[in-house]
């Protein structure tokens, strides 16, 4: 999989800035002129359809899910592709031009809430309750080092899901190939 330097994608922009972030994220923060289309929602044939034979350079916060995507996009032979190393998190870094929106809670953040509160959940019902709920906080903990070693996080996933992290589109941002 090609990636390629946030300063080479800000010199090249010539091609299609997907990002694949939610809309919450996107919203707080994005690159001028990119496009968003959450991992959740991608679908190869729109891609096609937005890239129209350009270069589609693919952006998340890191660079975890633009790589999901990448696989995703190259498995149904899209080709042109490569992922923005670093993600918005390093094109921010480098100072490079972005559009700012209304503060949120990044979906990393909520990760470390529920699994917090999940954990701390357990082991007061282990200790008050019943101790077959400490195998909740061991659940959460293994789920979090699997994360850890695989770079995949299905409570990221599932709470990019949830309604907060989502919004509805209007047709004026379909029309502005924003969906």
């Amino acid at each position: 999989m090609r990636t390629i330097s946030v300063h080479e994608a800000a010199e090249k922009r010539t091609g299609v800035v997907l990002d694949v972030r939610t809309p919450m994220e996107y919203e707080e923060v994005h690159l001028p002129d990119s496009v968003l289309l959450p991992l959740s929602e991608l679908k190869p044939a729109k891609v096609a359809e937005l890239a129209a034979g350009r270069p589609v350079h693919v952006l998340c916060r890191s660079g975890s899910r633009a790589r999901q995507a990448c696989e995703k996009l190259q498995d149904s032979g899209l080709a042109g592709l490569a992922v923005i190393d670093g993600g918005i998190a390093a094109w921010e870094a480098a100072g490079l031009p972005v559009v700012r929106g209304a503060k949120t809670i990044s979906l990393e953040r909520q990760v470390r809430i529920a699994a917090g509160t999940l954990v701390l959940t357990g082991v007061i019902l282990g200790f008050v309750a019943h101790t077959g709920f400490f195998a909740l906080s061991a659940f959460v903990g293994a789920g979090l080092v699997f994360a850890g070693i695989t770079d995949w996080c299905g409570m990221g996933m599932l709470l990019a899901r949830m309604p907060w992290n989502t919004r509805s589109r209007t047709s004026s941002e379909c029309g502005n190939a924003r969906c």
